[in-house]
């Protein structure tokens, strides 16, 4: 999982300049650090620095949103968070936003407060904030003690430590985001049982608003190519939902 930075920065990709501007102006006077880019070309030159979100338009002349999207998933190997901003807003479009990597989906015309709230949303689903107090014993308050939760999931050369909250494919250290870690671990600690779609976002994004059934799909889609080989013990059962089959 990534390491929660001290101030985010944001890419904001639209060839709409006033639009570039209203988001620019708001998300700074929110606390980040944020550039935009008129076009994905331009955009995929500034990914040569480092960014923890981009809100990125689909409609574009040249490389679109999506095209741009999956050559950051697909050749880049880039994970950084993707919310799409678009006056495209079927079911559709929006699944399409999905099936290319994104992490959430925005339709146009949009008030800067939904803006702000899905934004911030996630960034703490793939940038979890540290523990506010540290419990006399070591622990974060609220959890229960080291000692009970030093169970880890084992299979040939796949580590899942879930208490560290890491996972390790032949020791070496996948990086995962927080809600693909909780995925993993939610099959791990039961092999065999089937958990729906609906299962998984009850019981990973709880009472999170704005995220469909076809987020699971993609997440999951995401967890099993970083996890390699070992991707293959995560199985659709016909439809019904997801489980590990060992």
């Amino acid at each position: 999982m990534e390491n929660r930075p001290d101030t985010f920065k944001i890419l904001i990709v639209d060839d709409e300049e006033d639009i570039c501007e209203i988001l620019q102006y708001n998300l700074q006077k929110a606390g980040y650090i944020v550039e935009t880019a008129a076009s994905a070309e331009e955009a995929l030159y500034k990914m040569r620095n480092t960014w923890h979100l981009l809100l990125l338009d689909i409609m574009m002349d040249g490389i679109s949103g999506l095209k741009m999207a999956q050559l950051l998933r697909e050749d880049y190997h880039n994970d950084v968070p993707i919310i799409f901003i678009s006056a495209l807003d079927s079911e559709i479009d929006i699944v399409a936003g999905f099936d290319k990597g994104g992490d959430d989906y925005i339709a146009k015309p949009f008030s800067i407060k939904e803006v702000l709230a899905r934004v911030n949303a996630v960034l703490n689903r793939c940038y979890p904030p540290l523990p506010d107090r540290i419990s006399d014993n070591g622990t974060e308050q609220g959890t229960k003690p080291v000692a009970q939760q030093s169970d880890i999931f084992v299979h040939e050369n796949l580590k899942v430590e879930y208490d560290k909250k890491r996972v390790l494919v032949d020791n070496v250290e996948i990086s995962l985001t927080r809600k693909e870690f909780e995925i993993l671990v939610l099959l791990a600690k039961s092999p065999g049982k089937i958990y729906s779609r609906e299962d998984i976002l009850q019981l990973v994004w709880k009472e999170e608003s704005y995220v469909l059934e076809r987020t699971v799909d993609v997440h999951i889609a995401r967890l099993r190519k970083k996890i390699g080989t070992y991707g293959d013990l995560i199985v659709n059962r016909s439809g019904y939902g997801y489980s590990i089959h060992l």
